[in-house]
């Protein structure tokens, strides 16, 4: 290891990687330096590239700490190192980005170094980006949810991929949910496996009603596990395996294998805790590129399914909509505030609470919703509330927002 000004050079396997502010602390709960993360990346490489490597990657860095907002570069850094590559991808609304595709333990440190906590590769190798190999379930709690019941709708989740010739490999999302990577034959374009995840979604609901949804909008899940299928759509990414969060106790996604996903706990599974598991087992995932099916049973119960059912439109200024064919929800919903922060977000709905102290004893936690939406190069933060639960002669009007803020201003 060689030292530069501020930085350090780090040989990785004949490539020399340059990492600035090296002592500088990016977890300070337990001392994580930007050094420590890029080591790590280093020592997991043989996991972490399975999950990510030979992929397209959307950049997600946290260049002003854990605290901060990131923001999304979808296109690579000009200075590149050559032993990081590129493909070019095309949207659906006319724009293309080339994007960072790493095959190698340099690459990941080079991304770490940019501030890439997590890892966020797209599902598709750089050799064929119109057809997916990996389709991926995503099962997403809603507040009031625990760790239990996301375990029985996963355990649901793996039959009925089973039962339709595919394998599920769970992980810990990191954060509150479990991932589900299948690995599938390069066969099919996106729409295909999008509705094929749909079908999944919808069938995992039937089989356990109350637990699952696959209901798209939010206010209508309730206090259940969102399958969310549209983690599958073309310009969508997931934190890959061995992935590091920007939660203050460094925790990281961490595959499984299924006879811990009941016992085990994310919080278990940080920076620390996984360089020890990994030098000792190795990755739960080993096996995973073996694995790959085909989707034709999936995609068999999508036809038998029918379409799914969509929300109503309405018209101009109709209830629910702002505008013409808009959708209209079903629920009795309120916008609180749209903000550029989570704290901000926070805040808003706590001034909303107080002004309205009559209507929280009837809302239960699903009813509070806050969403993270990607704007231009990074989220905003949506804050509503579902009245649902409240007397319909109780329930507070739409009034302006406590906070407006505009993601897109200034913005063609």
């Amino acid at each position: 290891m060689a030292r530069s000004d501020d930085a350090v050079v780090l040989d990785i396997e004949g490539h020399d990687v340059r990492v600035s502010h090296p002592d500088r602390v990016v977890f300070p709960e337990p001392g994580l330096t930007k050094l420590d993360l890029v080591r790590y990346y280093v020592a997991v490489a043989d996991g972490a590239l399975r999950g990510a490597g030979g992929r397209p990657m959307v950049l997600k860095r946290f260049v002003k700490g854990i605290d901060a907002e990131p923001f999304f570069q979808k296109r690579v850094p000009e200075n590149r190192p050559a032993f990081v590559d590129t493909a070019t991808l095309h949207y659906a609304r006319g724009t293309s980005a080339e994007e960072a595709v790493v095959r190698n333990a340099a690459g990941l440190a080079w991304v770490a170094n940019l501030g890439c906590l997590d890892l966020n590769p797209h599902p598709v190798r750089a050799e064929d980006l119109d057809h997916p190999d990996e389709l991926r379930v995503d099962l997403d709690p809603m507040p009031g949810v625990d760790w239990s019941q996301i375990v029985d709708v996963a355990m649901v989740a793996r039959d009925v991929l089973g039962d339709h010739g595919l394998t599920g490999w769970p992980k810990t999302s990191g954060s509150r949910g479990i991932h589900l990577l299948v690995r599938i034959e390069p066969r099919w374009e996106y729409p295909q496996v999008r509705l094929a995840a749909e079908a999944l979604a919808r069938e995992v609901e039937r089989r356990a009603p109350g637990l699952a949804s696959a209901r798209w909008w939010k206010e209508e899940r309730g206090e259940s596990v969102f399958v969310d299928f549209n983690q599958n759509a073309k310009d969508r990414t997931v934190a890959s395996a061995y992935s590091v969060r920007a939660l203050p106790d460094a925790r990281v996604s961490t595959p499984l294998s299924w006879d811990e996903v009941r016992t085990r706990r994310p919080a278990e599974f940080t920076v620390a805790t996984v360089l020890d598991r990994f030098g000792e087992r190795g990755d739960a995932h080993a096996g995973i590129d073996d694995a790959a099916g085909s989707l034709d049973g999936l995609l068999r119960l999508a036809d038998e399914l029918g379409p799914a059912e969509k929300a109503p439109r309405g018209g101009a200024g109709g209830s629910g909509g702002s505008g013409a064919g808009r959708r209209v929800s079903r629920m009795p919903l309120i916008e609180v505030a749209r903000t550029e922060t989570r704290p901000e977000a926070l805040d808003a709905l706590e001034r909303w609470k107080l002004a309205h102290p009559e209507v929280l004893a009837h809302l239960t936690p699903a009813d509070v919703l806050i969403d993270g939406m990607r704007g231009s190069s990074s989220l905003w933060y949506r804050v509503r509330v579902n009245l649902q639960h409240v007397p319909e002669a109780s329930r507070p009007a739409q009034e302006p927002l406590l906070v407006d803020y505009d993601p897109w201003a200034g913005r063609a």
